[in-house]
C-alpha cells in the first residue's frame, strides 16, 4: 500500500472510531476529530466516499444530533457507522492498485537499474494524490526503459532525444516498427503501439508538471494519470518481455 494511501486510511479509522465512541457513550476528542476531518473533507478522492454525516457535522455534538436519531442502540449505531465508512476504507486498502501494477513492478525489477523501479513505484503512489507528477514521471520511466535497452543493445542514441524518438530507436531493433512487417494486423498493433507512446509524450506536456502553464491551465484528474502511468507501464513490459525473449 502506498504511503499516502495508509496514512489516509489511519485518518479514515480515526474519524470513525472517534464517531463510533461518541455514539456509544465513551469519551471523545473534539479537537482530533476536527483536525482529521479537516483533512479528509479536502481530499478530492476521499471526500466523495465519506459518509455524509462527516460532510454535514462540523462538531460532534453535532453528530451526536445526527446519530442519536438513526438508532436508539448502540449496536444499532455501531452497525451503521461500519456501513457508512465501509466504501471509503475499502477504496484506501486497495490501495488504487490495479492487477496490472504488480505484474509490470514484477518485470521492471528484472532490470539492472534501481531507478526503473522506483519510477514506477513513484508514479503508481502518486496516480491519486499528484496527477501530475504521475504523468511526468510516467514518461520518465518509459524514456528509462528505452535508454536501458537501447544501452543493452549497444546502440547509440543522443541522451536528450525526446521520448518519440527512443521508442523508435528500440521499436526498430526489436523489429517492433510497423514498416518492419507485412501483415496488417500487425501493422496496426504495432502503429497504434507508437501512436500511444507519442500520445503519452504530449499528455505529459499538456497535463504533467515538467512545463510551466499559461494563464488557462489545465488540471490533470487522477484517471488522466492512470491512463499515463498505465500506459507507460504496459509498454515498458512489453519492450522489455521483448528485448529479453530475443536472449532466448
Amino acid at each position: 500500500m502506498a504511503a499516502d494511501s495508509e496514512e489516509l486510511l489511519r485518518d479514515v479509522e480515526s474519524v470513525k472510531n472517534i464517531m463510533v465512541a461518541r455514539a456509544t457513550g465513551e469519551a471523545t476528542s473534539s479537537a482530533d476529530c476536527r483536525e482529521f476531518r479537516m483533512k479528509l473533507v479536502k481530499h478530492p478522492v476521499v471526500s466523495k466516499l465519506l459518509p455524509r454525516v462527516v460532510h454535514t457535522c462540523r462538531t460532534l455534538d453535532e453528530f451526536w444530533g445526527v446519530i442519536k436519531q438513526v438508532d436508539r442502540t448502540y449496536a444499532g449505531r455501531r452497525t451503521h457507522l461500519a456501513q457508512e465508512f465501509d466504501p471509503v476504507l475499502t477504496h484506501l486498502e486497495q490501495a488504487g492498485k490495479t492487477p496490472a501494477d504488480s505484474t509490470t513492478g514484477d518485470v521492471l525489477r528484472r532490470v539492472d537499474s534501481a531507478d526503473v523501479h522506483e519510477l514506477w513505484q513513484r508514479a503508481i503512489e502518486r496516480r491519486t494524490s499528484d496527477p501530475q507528477g504521475a504523468i511526468t514521471l510516467a514518461r520518465t520511466l518509459l524514456e528509462a526503459v528505452c535508454k536501458h535497452i537501447l544501452d543493452e543493445s549497444g546502440t547509440e542514441y543522443d541522451d536528450k532525444a525526446d521520448l518519440p524518438k527512443l521508442y523508435s530507436l528500440v521499436a526498430s531493433n526489436l523489429n517492433l516498427s510497423p514498416a518492419q512487417h507485412i501483415e496488417p494486423i500487425f501493422r496496426q498493433i504495432l502503429g497504434g503501439c507508437h501512436s500511444g507512446v507519442q500520445g503519452l509524450g504530449s499528455l505529459r506536456s499538456r497535463l504533467g508538471d515538467a512545463h510551466a502553464q499559461g494563464k488557462v491551465q489545465v488540471k490533470p484528474a487522477p484517471r488522466h494519470a492512470e491512463l499515463a502511468v498505465n500506459l507507460a507501464g504496459t509498454m515498458a513490459t512489453f519492450l522489455l518481455a521483448t528485448w529479453e525473449a530475443r536472449g532466448e
